[in-house]
Formats: structure tokens, sequence, C-alpha cells
């Protein structure tokens, strides 16, 4: 039961990245809009998953399972017969992500609750497989579908799915809610922080960091309101983490006990998880957009280009798990970020106008590899660092370092991804001495119009334009190049997130984690 939610869950969004083209058109809207759609998907599980953990203990874990899937299967219902991009927004990244929030911690909790022991970290191991197979058949489920029928399909048939494991909800052992008081201003206080200071971030490839744009909507002081919507979010984190010390110094319960921060493994695991779902979904993100707008292929081509990544992900997560008995979470994470890392390194390498089928090959493998055993240890690192009394907010915890990476990765490795595009194409045209009597309003177009497009799609509008044929061709050319540097920079915000989560690995345990973890956990108010 609980596998099969963690499925359809992961599933959601490599089904997406893989469809980015297909979606585009049916919608009729563009990468920077999908991406928003994408963004906020996570974003918004980010931004509620501690309140969702929270209301898991409020009513038991199994209630808010039952409720957090029936939500989920609605805005999937909605996602499948979405006709426009805004009803997309609202069905996927925002009614199936409010469900995910109760979902994923009670999905962590239950675990919890049932296993103890070298069974829970089994348990761990199995969900992490079961991650890693999602995410490796994602690619492929959706890209067939996509290519054959619609990728609506995939939203309609995890409907289905929900309904039908809400038939065998009796299979879920019966848990029992805690009394209190829901935290409303620490609740608002978090979710806007972090909505709002993604949300800046998401905006910067069209209103820029610092120094605005022409597409900024106002321009305060003469800076980019980004600048400005990410430190409001930070001071509004802050405030939030003030007010949740006050209320435990009072022996109030708060939203977040934030001493669980400060148990090191806890930090340690949540710190890597998140860097760990910054690069998987920075790289599932840029990916589609490689091999779709650049090399040409289909949704279906696609997702089997991806497949040595997919396969040596699902491999890598069920080896790591049956690996926990004789390694330490510790070295096996190691071993994961340095596959990672050497396979961003080389998808830099290899990422050229031509696939170099070998090279790209092996670089997915390495990626996904790393991947694997990441997923497989994290999981278990962080629900282990508590005792079973505190699973869900440790896993409301987990649910928010897992889609503020993912939501991040995506903003920032996109925004990098435009921003790069735009400033080199930007100086190739300038410096073009055939785009000469236009390349300023070339440069100023670009600006104006951020956007990743094929290089057809170029030429077409060119030529509308009037464009003469010497134009065109020179105009494509910068294009082209642009675009391969572009994607060269995303890949390389990766391998750079792949560095700094190196740092975090030496607090990870060093050695088997105890089975009754009470004596690191803080105690209630």
């Amino acid at each position: 039961m609980l596998a099969a939610a963690q499925f359809i869950m992961v599933l959601d969004t490599t089904v997406m990245n893989v469809s980015i083209s297909q979606v585009v058109e049916d919608l009729n809207t563009t990468v920077v809009g999908l991406q928003t759609a994408i963004t906020f998907y996570t974003l918004v599980m980010a931004a509620f998953m501690l309140i969702g953990g929270k209301l898991g203990d409020r009513w038991g874990a199994k209630r808010a399972y039952m409720i957090g899937m029936l939500i989920y299967g609605t805005g999937s219902l909605i996602t499948a017969f979405s006709p426009n991009l805004a009803v997309l927004l609202i069905g996927w990244s925002f009614i199936e992500g409010f469900g995910a929030v109760l979902v994923i911690p009670a999905i962590a909790a239950l675990t919890a609750i049932t296993y103890t022991g070298r069974q829970r970290a089994l348990a761990y191991g199995i969900l992490g497989g079961v991650t890693g197979i999602s995410a490796a058949l994602g690619p492929l489920i959706g890209g067939w579908v996509t290519t054959n029928l619609t990728w609506r399909i995939v939203f309609a048939s995890e409907t289905v799915v929900v309904l039908v494991l809400m038939l065998f909800l009796r299979l879920i052992p019966a848990t029992k809610g805690r009394p209190g008081k829901l935290d409303v201003g620490g609740s608002l206080l978090s979710a806007a922080g972090l909505g709002i200071a993604v949300f800046g971030i998401l905006r910067s490839s069209q209103w820029g960091w610092i120094t605005p744009k022409a597409a900024a909507p106002l321009t305060p002081l003469g800076l980019s309101p980004v600048i400005f919507l990410i430190v409001s979010g930070l001071v509004l984190l802050g405030l939030f983490m003030r007010r949740e010390e006050r209320l435990l110094e009072a022996g109030k319960e708060p939203l977040l006990d934030v001493r669980l921060l400060k148990i090191p493994r806890l930090q340690a695991g949540l710190n890597t998880l998140a860097s760990q779902q910054f690069m998987i979904m920075g790289i599932f993100f840029v990916l589609p957009l490689y091999l779709q707008t650049v090399i040409g292929y289909n949704a279906l081509e696609t997702g089997i280009r991806i497949l040595p990544l997919s396969l040596s992900l699902f491999v890598c997560a069920l080896l790591g798990a049956s690996l926990t008995t004789r390694y330490s979470p510790k070295r096996i994470v190691e071993v994961g970020l340095l596959s990672m890392l050497s396979g961003g390194v080389l998808l830099i390498t290899f990422t050229e106008p031509t696939l170099r089928s070998i090279g790209f090959s092996i670089a997915l493998g390495l990626v996904g590899a790393g991947n694997g055993l990441l997923v497989s240890q994290l999981g278990n690192v962080i629900m282990s660092s508590v005792s079973s009394e505190r699973s869900g907010e440790a896993g409301g915890l987990q649910g928010t370092a897992q889609n503020l990476g993912a939501s991040l990765g995506t903003a920032l490795v996109g925004s990098m991804l435009i921003a790069s595009l735009v400033g080199n194409f930007q100086q190739s045209v300038l410096a073009n001495p055939a785009l000469a009597d236009i390349s300023n309003d070339l440069a100023a177009l670009a600006e104006e119009n951020a956007n990743f497009v094929t290089t057809d799609q170029l030429r077409a509008g060119a030529e509308a334009a009037g464009l003469s044929s010497v134009q065109i061709d020179a105009l494509v050319a910068d294009y082209a190049d642009a675009q391969i540097v572009a994607l060269k920079a995303a890949f390389a915000v990766v391998v750079l997130f792949a560095l700094i989560a190196l740092w975090y690995v030496r607090r990870l345990p060093s050695a088997a984690q105890p089975d009754d973890p009470a004596a690191l956990t803080p105690s209630s108010p």
C-alpha cells in the first residue's frame, strides 16, 4: 500500500518532464510556463509539508494517508482534462501538491510505526527502491504514452490507482492521533517564507537577479523584484524559527520542534536529501530539453535515451538497500555523490549539437547509479534519527527537504539555463557582422521573450519577420551555439551542488544505526 502510493508520487514529475514538448504544444504554452508548473508542484509540497506532517500527528497517520490520497486523485483527474496551463496549475501544482503533503509524511510515519530495527531499515530501503523504480519507469511510461496516445492518460490512471488503493485501506494498521492545536501563525510564516523565496528564484530568468530586465513588473530602488522576494522569504523564515523557539520556551507545541534540527545525523540527512533532489530534478528538467529541443527526439525516444540513467538508478537503489548491513550509510552516500559528480562532469563534456551516444550513456549511468545509492539510504538515516513518536515531524521535515530541493533544482537550474542562453545569444549577435543592422533589436527581443525553443521555430519566426537568408543562417547558428553553452552551464550548477553535498556527508552515520534512537531525540514539549 505504502509502496504503491510512493510510486505514483514520484512518477508524476518524471512523466511531466519527459513530456515537456507535447504538453507545451497541447496547452499552447511555453517551456518557461511549464517550468513554472513543475516548480510550483514541488514548491507547494515544500511549503506545506510541515503542516501536512503535523496534521498527520493530529488525525493519525492512516487518516492523513486516506484524505491525502483522495485529494491527490482528484487533482490527477483535473490535470488529465486540463485545457490550458491555468487549469494544469490548479489540478497538478496545487491540488495534487496539497494531497501529497498529507501522504508523504504519512508514508514515513506509518513505516516507522509498523517496523522496528532491521525491518525498518529494510522497509525504508524498499521505499527507496520503489522511488528508484518509479523514477526509472517514469520516462519510459511517459514517453510511450505521450508519443502513442497522450500524456493525459498517465494522470487519469493515477486516479484509478488511488481508487483501487482505497479498496484495500483496511490493510494499513489503525493509528491514533494526538490532541493539540495547530500553530497557525507558524504555518503561515513557513509557507509564505518558502513560497516567496523560491518564487523569486523561479522568476529570476525573466526579471533579472539584481539588475532588472525589461519584463520586470516593477523596479523598486532601481533593482529587480527578485532580490526583494528572496530576502523577504528569508526574513519570514527567520521569524518562523524565532516563533517556534518562543513557543517551546513557553511550553507550547510549535509547528516544528526546532531542536530536531540540532540532531547531527538528522541535519546531515536532510541537507544531503535536499542536495540530491536539487541535482536529480535539475538534470531531469534539462535532459528532455536537450534531447527534444536540440537533438529532435520525441517523448518516447527521449525516454529510451534516458534508459541508462533509469536502469542504473533502479539497480543501485535496490543494491544500496541490500548493502546497509555491510557498509555504513556514510560510505554508501559518499560513493553515490562521487558517482553523480562524475556523471555531471561527463554530461558537460558530451553535451554537443550531435549526440555522442556512448559517452552520454556512460554519463547518465553514473548519475543514475549515484542517485540510486542515495535514495536507498537517506530516508532511513532521517527517520532513524528520531523515535517513532516523532516520526510524523521527521516525515514532514523529510518531505520539506525533498521538495524544497526539487523546486530549487527546477527553478535555479532552469533560471541559469535561460539566463545563460539569453546572455550568450545576445553576445553572439552583437558581435556577428552579418547581423550588424539588426543586432540591437535582436538582443532586446531575446531579453523580452526569453525562452528555450528549437532552431526550426527560430528559423520560421525569422522568415516571417522578413530577414534575409544570410541573416537567418547567422541567427540560427548563433542561437544553436548559445543553446549548447546554456545546457553546459545548467549541468555545471548540478555539479557544484554535488560538491556542496559532499560537505554534509561527514556527519552521516559511519556505523549501523541503533534500533532505538530515542536518546538522540529531544523530549516532547
